[in-house]
């Protein structure tokens, strides 16, 4: 899943940047409030981690302008402002969290991983789909009672089709999933990589939607 990171101090977001590629997202890291403006307006993202104290554009009417746009992507508001009045502002700005400065980055990844389940209707992280059981924190799939290696691009499209069940995903989409800013785009990636899902996984769980894309049928 495709992460938005907004943060201008150096350190801190190269150090949450690392975190959440290994915990498996892409991210794009925005140092200031109008390049994050602008990517949120080209780029289709699952959550938003968003710093206050931001250059050019604060982040707090960042985060009012995505609002008003109808935008309800979740967001986690990070700030080295913690008072009760600062954490409520946020809050009613339209953040979903709200986390400290300093703060934990484990806590950081499990509390994205919840707003993500959140806004997918999801109480646990497991998914069951068929004869599939997908463990987006420990980044395991298993067949019925059998594990299965997945590379990390296969993983991305496996959770972007799981978590959009019924709606087909286009190829376009599914690069977004895969790919960030600094990322070059693979000739046919994803006809290969859905290709070699199927033979892992199962021929009838990922449908081929002619000229759209691909889908994972609602259960």
């Amino acid at each position: 899943m495709r992460v938005l990171l907004v943060e201008d101090d150096e350190l801190i977001g190269s150090g949450v940047e690392a975190g959440l590629r290994q915990a498996g997202f892409t991210v794009d890291w925005a140092h200031d409030g109008h390049k994050a403006g602008l990517a949120l307006d080209t780029t289709q993202y699952a959550l938003l981690v968003l710093d206050l104290g931001l250059p050019r554009v604060d982040g707090m009417e960042l985060l009012k302008r995505l609002r008003e746009a109808g935008n309800d992507m979740p967001v986690l508001v990070l700030t080295a402002k913690g008072t009760v009045v600062d954490r409520v502002g946020g809050l009613e700005a339209g953040a979903d969290d709200y986390l400290g400065k300093p703060f934990d980055l484990t806590e950081l990844i499990a509390r994205c991983r919840a707003l993500l389940r959140r806004a997918q209707g999801r109480s646990i992280d497991l998914i069951r789909y068929r004869n599939l059981t997908v463990n987006p924190a420990a980044r395991t799939v298993q067949v019925d009672t059998t594990r299965v290696p997945l590379t990390s691009r296969e993983w991305a499209i496996l959770l972007q089709l799981l978590t959009n069940p019924g709606i087909p995903q286009s190829r376009s989409r599914l690069e977004e999933s895969l790919y960030g800013w600094q990322e070059e785009i693979e000739s046919n990636a994803i006809e290969v990589h859905v290709s070699n899902l199927r033979k892992k996984l199962g021929t009838g769980l990922i449908k081929t939607v002619r000229n759209i894309g691909y889908v994972m049928e609602k259960p």
